[in-house]
């Protein structure tokens, strides 16, 4: 298994509008190949991490165009485009 972290910043006051457009691309995240968990954590000063959990390193990257369209999507809410970092997973306990 292989995780994609990716650190994000949001424009202040947005984390509401940000949230709900989230709600609406769910199944396009999740119909992402390989795609076995997507997990976003926000403070309220807008900081942020995406963790997604996909099949490998292979899928991760076969997936990198529709990621980068997904952030798109979200772009009016970002204070910058964030950048994903790729990482095996050692553990993925429940």
């Amino acid at each position: 298994m292989y995780a994609r972290v990716t650190p994000f910043k949001m424009k202040p006051g947005t984390k509401a509008a940000a949230t709900e457009r989230l709600g609406t691309m769910k199944d396009a995240i999740m119909g992402m190949p390989g795609m076995h968990k997507f997990i976003n954590v926000m403070n309220e000063d807008g900081t942020g991490y995406v963790i997604a959990l996909v099949e490998s390193e292979e899928t991760s990257n076969a997936n990198a165009e529709a990621v980068k369209s997904a952030w798109g999507q979200m772009a009016e809410f970002l204070e910058e485009m964030p950048t994903p970092q790729g990482y095996d997973v050692v553990v993925d306990w429940n």
